[in-house]
């Protein structure tokens, strides 16, 4: 795994800014919805944003007084393609307890 997606997954697994992620996912939100949203202290909040912009996980634009945050689209896709890259694993692990349990109910081996 490059470094990068390391990264980005350690950010984004900390409690917190996995909600934030979660949140973010219906749409751009303001700091302050997001600050009503997870009932955390604006600092707190505004930390966890910075981390996630920091590692490209979120861009933030300014509107008016505001700052909007929403998601990057591109490396969520890079850990959804490394996330999946696992299905082939465990579909052949899955695949082959089948064919035991096949085997095993065929020999009357099972009660």
């Amino acid at each position: 795994m490059d470094e990068l997606l390391q990264h980005r997954l350690s950010v984004i697994a900390e409690p917190n800014r996995f909600r934030i992620v979660e949140l973010l996912r219906s749409g751009p939100l303001s700091v302050g919805a997001i600050v009503d949203a997870l009932e955390l202290a604006q600092p707190h909040v505004s930390r966890h944003l910075r981390l996630l912009a920091d590692a490209g996980v979120v861009d933030v634009t300014r509107q008016a007084q505001q700052r909007i945050y929403r998601l990057r689209p591109e490396p969520l896709r890079d850990i959804g393609t490394w996330a999946q890259s696992f299905a082939v694993l465990w579909t052949e692990r899955l695949d082959r307890l089948g064919d035991f349990l096949d085997d095993t109910d065929q020999n009357g081996d099972r009660s």
